[in-house]
C-alpha cells in the first residue's frame, strides 16, 4: 500500500503505456493505493517479467521505487536494465535475480491476477473504488476520492 487516506484498488500492467499515464497522475494523490499485478502478457510479453521485478525489489523494501521507475522510462524494460535499476536501489542482485525467478513471486503475480478476473476485471488501468469497479476514468475516481468528505464510524 501507498499513501494515506481513502482506499482505491488498482489493478495495472507494468507494460502499459496507458497504465503508466495514470500511475503518474495518482501516485502522489493523498489517497492509500493498493497495488494489484495485471500484467497482460498477449499485449506486453514483458509484462510479467516486469512484475515479478517488482515483487522482487518489494522483498527488499524497495517495490514503490521499482514500480515508479519502471513507470518512469518505458522504454528501457529488458534485464540489463532492470538489474541496473536494482543496483540503483541498493539491492542485493543474487536475491534479486533469485527471488524474481521465484515459484513464490510468480505466485503472488498470478494470484492478483485471477483474482482481478474473478472481480470483473478485464482490462487496465482498473480499480476498485468504494467496493465498485472502475474500468475507465480511473484517474478521476482517485481524484473524486480526495474530494469525498470524510466519515468517521
Amino acid at each position: 500500500m501507498r499513501g494515506e487516506g481513502p482506499e482505491a484498488i488498482v489493478y495495472l500492467d507494468l507494460a502499459c503505456p496507458h497504465c503508466a499515464a495514470t500511475w503518474a497522475r495518482i501516485r502522489e494523490r493523498p489517497v492509500r493505493l493498493v497495488f494489484r499485478h495485471f500484467p497482460v502478457a498477449s499485449k506486453h510479453p514483458r509484462a510479467p517479467a516486469l512484475h515479478t521485478a517488482v515483487e522482487a525489489a518489494g522483498l527488499q523494501g524497495r517495490f514503490w521505487e521499482m514500480c515508479d521507475s519502471i513507470y518512469l522510462d518505458q522504454g528501457h524494460i529488458d534485464d540489463p536494465h532492470l538489474w541496473e535499476r536494482a543496483r540503483g536501489f541498493e539491492l542485493d542482485l543474487d536475491r534479486f535475480e533469485r527471488d524474481r525467478r521465484s515459484d513464490a513471486v510468480a505466485g503472488r503475480v498470478r494470484r492478483d491476477f485471477k483474482e482481478g478476473i474473478r472481480a470483473g476485471v478485464a482490462s487496465t488501468p482498473a480499480a476498485f473504488v468504494g467496493g465498485r469497479l472502475i474500468a475507465s476514468g480511473v484517474e478521476r475516481e482517485v481524484a473524486a476520492l480526495v474530494d469525498q468528505p470524510r466519515r468517521d464510524r
